[in-house]
């Protein structure tokens, strides 16, 4: 298993450079952030100044959506980057919840999804796609690589994913859950001719190394939140007693209204209807011990990467409890106490 983390693009942004290096110190392998540009500040401005400060790490957007950006536009962004700092870029990409509703506007379809992840990933990497009728490609690009990972939770979004990405990413670290998700991935990657071993599948969700769990909670439970603007999607569409576990389902029942002014942040007072159990298991809580037993748990269901939320209010102390304890215990690498932030 290897480790991402993603941050908020808050100002000052140099925080979020920082981070970086101190991600890639600590043996972390990608650097993602949220794609808001509403909510948050201009991510690609960003990535550029990360991807300066480093060597290794990757860096995408967690995860970006066809509509609020021309698919076109974010695959110059990317060949850019690449051509820049030597193919060290990876795309996330989603429907688009909270860059599109504080717009007034509807998450992007499926449909849209899948035709950005083609223009995105073959103009990215140098080759011809049809745009609405016109042949056209990037000419300067040489050598360009890029996966793109796309997140989801019903089951058209995992036949997708299954079909057409080189990655699946699931925002929530419940084993019942990912068993369901990462199963549909596979059957369709299989169904369409692909080895479903090649598809890369990403957890994501906070995670809060410390003692206190009535704390870890209450900084995490805005994440139950965040989940459940897709989940009540997926009821609106496929109705209450469908294949979606109830496991996923059932705590949205108790949800009235959610507030994007407070996305993705603790102590978000529209997320008081997520229990703590949901808080337990969607998110990684308690010692680095815990942490360590419930991503071995992940991990023997296939997760190839774990992607740390970073927001709460012990981000570098989490940080460094992965980078010194946790990924170490993961993956066998040596720590890196000498080094310091």
């Amino acid at each position: 298993m290897e480790f991402g983390v993603t941050f908020q693009t808050d100002p000052p942004a140099w925080r979020v450079v920082e981070l970086t290096k101190r991600a890639e110190e600590l043996g972390f392998a990608c650097a993602w952030t949220f794609d808001s540009h509403i909510l948050w500040q201009e991510p690609y401005v960003i990535h550029s100044q990360m991807l300066s400060a480093t060597e290794r790490i990757m860096v995408g957007p967690f995860v970006t959506n066809p509509a609020t950006r021309d698919p076109s536009v974010t695959a110059s962004v990317f060949a850019t980057l690449n051509e820049m700092f030597g193919n060290r870029t990876i795309c996330g990409i989603g429907r688009g919840d909270s860059a599109q509703r504080v717009l007034g506007r509807k998450p992007a379809t499926l449909g849209q999804v899948e035709r950005a992840m083609h223009v995105i990933k073959e103009l990215a990497e140098g080759r011809e796609v049809d745009y609405g009728g016109t042949r056209v490609r990037i000419p300067w690009v040489r050598g360009g690589r890029l996966e793109v990972w796309m997140a989801g939770y019903g089951p058209k979004a995992l036949s997708l994913a299954g079909r057409r990405a080189d990655g699946f990413i699931l925002q929530l670290a419940d084993p019942v859950i990912l068993e369901w998700t990462a199963s549909r991935v596979r059957e369709a990657a299989a169904a369409a001719g692909r080895d479903p071993e090649g598809l890369k599948i990403c957890v994501a969700a906070p995670a809060y190394v410390g003692g206190d769990l009535a704390h870890q909670r209450e900084q995490c439970r805005w994440f139950g939140g965040m989940v459940g603007n897709h989940v009540a999607d997926l009821v609106a569409r496929y109705g209450e007693g469908s294949e979606i576990p109830t496991a996923l389902t059932d705590y949205i029942k108790a949800r009235r209204e959610y507030d994007y002014s407070h996305h993705g942040k603790a102590g978000n007072p529209t997320t008081d209807f997520v229990p703590d159990d949901i808080v337990d298991r969607f998110c990684v809580l308690g010692d680095a011990r815990d942490h360590i037993v419930k991503l071995r748990a992940l991990e023997k269901l296939g997760v190839d990467q774990f992607n740390v939320y970073l927001m709460h209010d012990a981000m570098e102390e989490t940080l460094e409890a992965y980078g010194r304890e946790i990924i170490p215990a993961l993956t066998g690498a040596a720590s890196t106490p000498e080094e310091g932030p």
